[in-house]
């Protein structure tokens, strides 16, 4: 009776698989099938007639239930803390200004209406992924490409609980065991707005041979909850902490490697946890308020503002510039997505704003006015012709910059922000923010959503 009620109240089935034989259990010991399963929309989901979502009758499902339910009571320690991890937070609109009651009167209806728009329309715009409708029509794709991650790439399906609560699924595959080289080395992946593990940028790097670890968004295919900074936030730290406690790997063999709007979570877990080895943010951005101005009316600039920085604040830049570590970004010559006028406008990719907040922070001596302009002007380039000419018109001399940088580190020691470039000339200014330029961003000419290929999947420049 009991294992019946496990069945009837428990995850819908969709498909049972087995896994290659390389990865089956042990002679004599018994194999458990893995199945891909998702929660039931309700109590009787899994049990309104015969239908191939209901796995009661197999002895494979029972089996997966009764094994399944004993071991998430033996790992469960207690529940969520419901504390989230920490967030950087927007700076006071009106410094100075005492928070009288009166005040704090005065902008409820602003607050009140903010919340609203941020919890309705808002959320669903920016992660247009955990809409019901199109993960319903999407559910088959999803499937399919979690079906081949565990039967091809032997992947290992598991689900984290958060601090908030949230369930969050995951993916691993493991190379370790190969004689790829990046296979000892982890990249956890973190998806766009509307995208999966199942079929998201995870296929880049396994194409690449490294070990890699995916998840969902809160509130995407089999992670629960809603997608905003917070969750987001306290997803990816659990994400981080089962790849360091539970898979084995060091924060140093660890990459980040986001897209789209992933740069959020990736920054923060670079900001939080310092040791990781690396950064490659594809086709972010610095800030979303500009963007989110984009497809609004003009009109409503102002609520749009509080908006995103009371209750959608994805300050990536701010974020990224507490990062010590490696840092690539790849650009999209054709974005149309993170571009605030048109996909040609390349100037107007708010990927150039993300590098140029970073090397100004890194380098502020270096950016000064000649440096910046300089970077600019490098920036307009849309080809690798274009981009060339810039760089052998301002004659840059490659090894003595790196012969400059390498002088001041092993003087003044590795952490940023660094005073190099002082007591240099303007020519030789230009020079340094040319060569730092072309170290940290990488163009791809290709439009938002084209997959990055895996030759294109490179590790970041240090010295």
């Amino acid at each position: 009776m009991a294992k019946l009620l496990s069945c009837v109240l428990g995850p819908r089935l969709y498909k049972i698989y087995r896994e290659r034989d390389s990865e089956r259990a042990p002679s004599g010991v018994p194999e458990t099938p893995t199945s891909v399963t998702t929660p039931p929309s309700s109590s009787w989901a899994s049990a309104a007639g015969p239908t191939p979502s209901t796995g009661s009758s197999s002895p494979s499902w029972r089996q997966h239930i009764g094994t399944t339910l004993q071991k998430t009571r033996k790992e469960s320690r207690g529940g969520p803390s419901r504390q989230g991890v920490a967030l950087l937070r927007p700076e006071p609109l009106h410094r100075g200004t005492a928070d009288t009651l009166l005040n704090q009167v005065k902008k409820l209806p602003c607050q009140i209406t903010s919340y609203l728009v941020a919890h309705t329309l808002g959320r669903r715009m920016l992660y247009p992924g955990s809409v019901y409708l199109l993960q319903k029509a999407l559910m088959p794709m999803l499937l399919q490409g979690q079906a081949r991650l565990v039967e091809e790439c032997n992947g290992r399906r598991a689900k984290l609980l958060a601090c908030d609560g949230n369930e969050i699924d995951t993916m691993f595959v493991d190379r370790r065991g190969t004689a790829e080289p990046q296979g000892q080395k982890l990249v956890i992946c973190c998806e766009g707005n509307a995208g999966f593990y199942e079929v998201g940028c995870i296929s880049t790097p396994l194409e690449a041979g490294y070990s890699v670890l995916g998840w969902n968004h809160p509130g995407f295919a089999g992670s629960t909850g809603v997608p905003f900074p917070q969750n987001e936030a306290n997803a990816m730290d659990v994400v981080v902490q089962f790849a360091i406690h539970r898979l084995g790997f060091q924060p140093q063999d660890i990459i980040i490697y986001a897209w789209s709007i992933g740069g959020f979570t990736a920054t923060w877990a670079a900001m939080s946890y310092p040791d990781i080895s690396a950064v490659i943010l594809d086709a972010s951005f610095d800030d979303l308020v500009p963007l989110a101005l984009k497809v609004m009316p003009d009109s409503w600039r102002g609520l749009v503002t509080r908006t995103v920085r009371q209750h959608l604040n994805l300050n990536n830049a701010e974020q990224l510039c507490r990062y010590q570590g490696p840092v690539l970004l790849i650009r999209r010559t054709k974005d149309e997505i993170i571009t605030t006028t048109v996909p040609e406008d390349i100037m107007s990719n708010r990927g150039n704003d993300l590098l140029l907040k970073l090397l100004q922070y890194r380098y502020p001596r270096v950016m000064a006015e000649e440096g910046l302009r300089v970077v600019r002007q490098w920036l307009e380039a849309s080809s690798q012709l274009e981009e060339a000419s810039i760089y052998s018109h301002w004659e840059v001399e490659e090894d003595w910059c790196l012969s400059v940088l390498r002088s001041y580190q092993a003087e003044h020691g590795p952490d940023f922000p660094w005073s190099v470039g002082e007591d240099m000339s303007a020519d030789g200014r230009r020079q340094l923010a040319l060569f730092l330029a072309q170290k940290y961003l990488h163009n791809f000419e290709a439009t938002h959503c084209t997959p990055l290929p895996a030759p294109n999947f490179q590790m970041p420049w240090h010295l």
